[in-house]
């Protein structure tokens, strides 16, 4: 008995080790991947988040040249102090909205192609007998703008709108609200060349406001002033 176990214990050291199985290579992380940066692409226009264009020239102009230049003249103490642009409304008030209220959708359409962002409707508060309006009726449309798409409709303004402007003579520098902040009235949506001007139904004036963080109009129009904003002299 103990020969034959012998024997079958070499017969099994002799016997070659069946081969390893080596692992498929799991395609799911790459698969993964490869729709993640699809999705990417699509979100940001063809482009993926990696390859997004580069900051909004104004943005890299106060970084680079009008803080520095601010805090030089007014002689801060803390970069801090610095007046920036905080935010810009954009506001569109249409009276006409109580007899057509199909002008609404026209309005909104036109703010999302200069704004590259979609306002929201504006109603009104309360009943006004005398005007025909109704509590909650539909009488303009308003967006905020903030960051890069604030920085890029900045740029648009003064580079390409205010120059579109019919007999422009330059805007108004006492339109300042006593804190640094600025209100500019414009009577024509077309300055804006985004804008089709063969779809356009009705001229329309809108209103921008530019919040920022200065203390004071002086530094305000300083601030804004450095962008290239053509104030009056």
């Amino acid at each position: 008995m103990a020969a034959k176990d012998d024997k079958k214990a070499a017969g099994k050291a002799e016997a070659k080790p069946k081969a390893e199985k080596t692992p498929k290579a799991d395609g799911g992380g790459e698969g993964k991947s490869k729709r993640a940066k699809g999705v990417a692409a699509v979100v940001s226009g063809g482009k993926s988040s990696a390859s997004a264009g580069a900051p909004p020239n104004f943005k890299v102009k106060y970084a680079k040249e009008v803080a520095p230049a601010l805090f030089k003249k007014f002689a801060y103490k803390n970069v801090n102090q610095v007046p920036r642009l905080k935010k810009i409304v954009i506001n569109m008030g249409l009276g006409e909205a109580v007899s057509n209220p199909k002008i609404i959708e026209s309005a909104v359409l036109e703010i999302a192609q200069f704004t590259g962002q979609r306002p929201v409707i504006t109603r009104a508060k309360k009943a006004i007998a005398n005007f025909k309006l109704r509590e909650g009726l539909a009488i303009g449309a308003m967006v905020t703008l903030r960051r890069d798409r604030m920085w890029e409709f900045f740029d648009r303004l003064v580079t390409l709108g205010l120059p579109r402007v019919r007999d422009f003579k330059g805007i108004s520098p006492k339109a300042f609200d006593g804190r640094g902040n600025y209100s500019l009235g414009l009577k024509e949506q077309i300055i804006f060349p985004e804008i089709d001007y063969d779809k356009v139904d009705k001229i329309k004036g809108l209103n921008v406001s530019f919040v920022t963080t200065a203390k004071t109009d002086e530094e305000g129009r300083e601030l804004l002033g450095a962008f290239g904003m053509p104030f009056r002299t």
